[in-house]
């Protein structure tokens, strides 16, 4: 990997000149609220061959960003992994901060235990300026995971748009385009933390690939594959402990098995072949009383609104379980 953090001020922040031996992969930041299925996304980025995370920048959404910062730090030292790291916005845009304690708990990463690395620092620089110099300095287009609320990618389009001429793609995880909403009727929860924020993101003329809760409602473990998960090793084994936790939510919902929504941001990245796709234009609600936080698409045929979406609307599976077997097993 290319990181260096002992680099500050105007010198680069990752020394890309080190970076010959992984110029065939995607370079990627991943923004995050981890959040279990965060952690899911993150250990599966990290074991792709096809990936070269050059940082890991966090926001509030899940839970407060003291909380997410610190499970994002938890998470990257158990598995081995300390990219760089950065704090984001602790609140949306323009709103107060609204977050999912009934899905992950008041820690935002109840259930394992993992040990606080005291020694892994987080960058003297709020996210989007780190985003922003990893961006420009890099010699080749940039890829943005987000799988949490817009916020830190609406500030650094509202503060650096220049940054948008060196991003390749963003490849996210939010909203829906037929499912209706989970944490209201029309919206999925990281669209309604910060829609302003998604509505600039949405509008920014960027590539988006939008893994929605059409395709990640489908993306679930059943019980018996998350025991098979659980013996590929230590970190499928912490992976499946994660899974224990939100099972229960899940089940009472009606769902049969417990869908993992942020994996699948990654995996539109380097397994498309896993996913059925359609272009859409796509906007994003922010004032309507009953669906603030709607990601609307427009499906009438004869539309003359241009698509700024890619969106993912059924997945295989049995595939996608099988590369979540992969990353467990990998790290030994």
């Amino acid at each position: 990997m290319g990181f260096n953090n002992n680099q500050r001020g105007s010198s680069p922040v990752v020394d890309f000149t080190r970076r010959k031996d992984v110029m065939k992969k995607i370079p990627i930041i991943i923004d995050c609220d981890p959040g279990h299925d965060d952690a899911i996304a993150l250990a599966a980025a990290c074991a792709s061959e096809k990936l070269d995370l050059l940082a890991v920048t966090v926001v509030a959404g899940n839970q407060t960003l003291i909380k997410t910062l610190r499970n994002a730090k938890k998470i990257l030292n158990f598995i081995g992994k300390r990219p760089l790291l950065a704090a984001g916005a602790d609140k949306p845009m323009f709103r107060e901060l609204l977050t999912a304690p009934d899905f992950h708990g008041e820690s935002g990463l109840d259930g394992p235990e993992l040990p606080d690395p005291a020694d892994y620092r987080e960058e003297p620089v709020p996210a989007w300026d780190l985003t922003r110099r990893i961006i420009m300095e890099s010699p080749e287009p940039v890829t943005l995971i987000p799988t949490g609320p817009l916020t830190n990618i609406g500030i650094l389009f509202t503060a650096y748009p220049e940054v948008k001429r060196n991003i390749a793609r963003i490849s996210l995880m939010g909203g829906s385009i037929l499912a209706g909403g989970n944490r209201t009727s029309a919206a999925e929860f990281n669209i309604l933390v910060d829609p302003e924020a998604a509505d600039i993101v949405f509008s920014s003329g960027v590539p988006i690939t939008m893994c929605g809760l059409d395709v990640t409602n489908k993306a679930f473990l059943l019980p018996e594959e998350v025991e098979t998960l659980r013996k590929t090793g230590r970190v499928g084994r912490f992976l499946a402990e994660l899974i224990d936790f939100y099972f229960g939510m899940y089940l009472k919902l009606g769902f049969k098995g417990a869908a993992l929504h942020d994996p699948c941001a990654v995996f539109a990245l380097t397994n498309p072949e896993l996913f059925q796709t359609r272009n859409f234009h796509v906007d994003i609600e922010t004032r309507g009383s009953l669906t603030q936080g709607m990601t609307l698409a427009d499906l009438r045929p004869w539309t003359d609104a241009r698509p700024n979406v890619t969106a993912c609307l059924d997945i295989d599976r049995q595939a996608f379980v099988r590369l979540l077997y992969d990353a467990g097993a990998l790290y030994g």
